[in-house]
């Protein structure tokens, strides 16, 4: 059988350990903070990355190397007949048409997938990929069905401060200036290809009930169904996680027995987040024998 090796980024909310530990790889997304390169889960932790944010830090995302994910593809290829790489979705960073630009040198055997995720969701095409990948599936099949599978999952994201869209020039200043004095609580929207706008909240109870609205609403009419228990939940934060277990109760109230998992948001989602945030997310299943 064919030995595929699977690549994601740490966009992917999986660590080095982990990724280890899983048998996968991943590619280290770099930041610029202070004019000085850094990277996730390399040289810089999450935590390390929160203290700089907030002590004012300039923080801007960028995309791997070519040579970066060459050299992990590279050692991936030693010991495996193919790879599929699964980065960011292409509608959040230039780094997915990159990857396919470089994968044309490695006569088919590389297959990047643009399956527009990222977070909780990237993380759960990974999972996909890997189960895929154990069932005896190619590399081409995976790609196909993942990329066909990209629309099934949504993420909603309440945010706890406006300082960091305005950093990023998503809003004006005077925009953001109005907001707080609001005490607005804005909902964000991952769905596809790029960060949206959603709701606006007045308080962080009327932001959870928009997002806990939303979830039900895809997944009544858009995952199966609630007693189909045809789909997997996650909760992401930001520095939150007593808000993150606390909103996990809840979850678990409105769906017994469903598996509910609580993870970080990836710090490229985080730079315009800030710290607080709070979301939630919802994959359809794959159903791997059916594919």
């Amino acid at each position: 059988m064919t030995k595929i090796a699977i690549v994601t980024d740490s966009n992917s909310g999986i660590s080095q350990l982990h990724a280890d530990e899983l048998g996968l790889y991943v590619v280290p997304m770099p930041f610029m903070i202070n004019e000085e390169t850094y990277y996730e889960d390399i040289n810089l932790t999450i935590s390390d990355f929160f203290e700089k944010m907030t002590g004012g830090a300039e923080i801007k995302t960028s995309q791997p190397s070519p040579d970066s994910v060459m050299r992990i593809w590279d050692k991936a290829l030693e010991t495996n007949d193919e790879v599929v790489y699964i980065p960011m979705s292409s509608g959040l960073s230039g780094a997915c048409q990159t990857a396919m630009m470089l994968a044309s040198e490695y006569d088919n055997k590389v297959y990047v997938v643009n399956n527009q995720r990222i977070s909780v969701p990237l993380k759960q095409s990974i999972m996909d990929a890997k189960e895929l990948a154990q069932r005896g599936k190619s590399a081409a099949q995976i790609k196909e069905i993942l990329e066909n599978d990209r629309f099934n999952n949504s993420i909603y994201i309440m945010l706890d401060t406006l300082e960091y869209l305005k950093k990023g020039g998503r809003i004006t200043p005077a925009a953001a200036a109005l907001g707080t004095i609001l005490r607005l609580k804005p909902v964000l929207q991952i769905q596809g290809e790029k960060l949206d706008a959603f709701a606006k909240a007045r308080t962080s109870s009327q932001g959870r009930s928009i997002m806990l609205n939303a979830l039900h609403n895809d997944i009544e009419n858009r995952f199966g169904g609630v007693e189909n228990k045809d789909y997997v939940l996650c909760i992401a934060h930001t520095q939150n996680e007593e808000a993150a277990q606390s909103l996990k109760q809840e979850l678990m109230q409105l769906y017994p027995g469903q598996a509910i998992y609580v993870d970080t948001l990836s710090l490229s989602v985080a730079c315009h987040t800030g710290p607080g945030a709070l979301g939630v997310a919802c994959c359809r299943k794959l159903h791997y024998d059916e594919v």
